[in-house]
C-alpha cells in the first residue's frame, strides 16, 4: 500500500480512538446533570433543562462514540453465513456494504449539514419550557456522521488490501 494511503488510515484510526475515548468521559456529565435533576425534584424547584441536556449529551455520546464503536468491533453483525467464508470472500462482501454504508452516511451528512446551516441561519430552538439552540448538538451530529465516514473509509481500505492480497497490520489500540 501506499505510503499516503496508510498515513491516512493510521490517523484516521488514531483520530476516531481517541475522540471515542473522549466521548467516553461524557457518560459522567450525563450522569451529573441525571443526577442533579433528581436532586432538584426531590428537594427543591424542579430545574426545566435538565432533561432536555440529558438527551444532548447521550446524543453528542452517540453520535462521536460510533466510529469508535466500529472501530472496536462492538457493531451487531449477523453472521449466518459470515464466519464460514474465506478472509478474502469477507472482505469482498465487506466492500460492498461498507461503500453502501458510506453513500448511507455521506446522505446523512448532507441532510445534517444542510439542516445545521438553518439553524445556524434562523437560531432555532427546541420546542418545551426551555428552548435551547439547536445549532450546537447539529455541529456534533455532523462531526460524528463525518467521523462515522472516515472510519468506514478505513475499514474499505482495509478490505480493498485484503482482497488484493495484501495483510495490513491492526494498529496497537495502547499506542494510540
Amino acid at each position: 500500500m501506499p505510503r499516503f494511503v496508510m498515513t491516512y488510515l493510521h490517523m484516521v484510526e488514531a483520530l476516531n480512538y481517541r475522540v471515542g475515548r473522549l466521548a467516553m468521559w461524557s457518560l459522567f456529565a450525563l450522569m451529573g446533570v441525571l443526577a442533579w435533576g433528581a436532586i432538584a425534584r426531590a428537594g427543591f424547584s424542579p430545574q426545566i433543562w435538565t432533561d432536555e441536556m440529558a438527551q444532548f449529551l447521550l446524543m453528542g455520546y452517540f453520535m462521536l462514540g460510533g466510529a469508535y464503536s466500529l472501530q472496536m468491533g462492538s457493531a451487531v453483525r449477523m453472521d449466518l453465513l459470515y464466519d464460514r467464508w474465506s478472509d478474502k470472500t469477507k472482505a469482498a462482501v465487506d466492500c460492498i456494504t461498507i461503500f453502501t454504508l458510506i453513500v448511507y452516511l455521506g446522505v446523512l451528512l448532507w441532510g445534517g449539514i444542510e439542516s445545521t446551516q438553518f439553524a445556524l441561519e434562523y437560531g432555532e430552538r427546541r420546542r418545551g419550557l426551555w428552548q435551547p439552540y439547536m445549532a450546537p448538538i447539529k455541529i456534533i451530529m455532523c462531526i460524528g456522521i463525518l467521523l462515522m465516514i472516515l472510519q468506514c473509509s478505513a475499514f474499505l481500505i482495509r478490505d480493498i488490501a485484503t482482497v488484493r492480497g495484501i495483510k495490513i497490520a491492526e494498529r496497537d489500540t495502547n499506542a494510540l
